[in-house]
């Protein structure tokens, strides 16, 4: 049977494996709850941020657009 390579850069599951312990070892098991909300609220604001910008972006748009022209 080949070994199961996954798409996050060719890292197989025994380097996922390695990664995931040095991660506990470091961290510990009680931090990285934590640290998985921490890394999820920051990723919550910048979806809002980006989601934000782009609706700024396409009221700029449509105000362009509505505005007539000096011809």
């Amino acid at each position: 049977m080949a070994t199961i390579q996954l798409l996050i850069m060719g890292l197989g599951i025994q380097e996922l494996l390695v990664i995931l312990v040095i991660f506990i070892f470091l961290f510990g098991a009680k931090k990285i709850p934590e640290l998985a909300r921490g890394l999820g609220r920051g990723i919550r604001e910048f979806k809002d941020a980006s989601n934000e910008i782009k609706s700024e972006i396409s009221k700029g748009m449509e105000e362009k657009n509505n505005t007539p022209s000096k011809s």
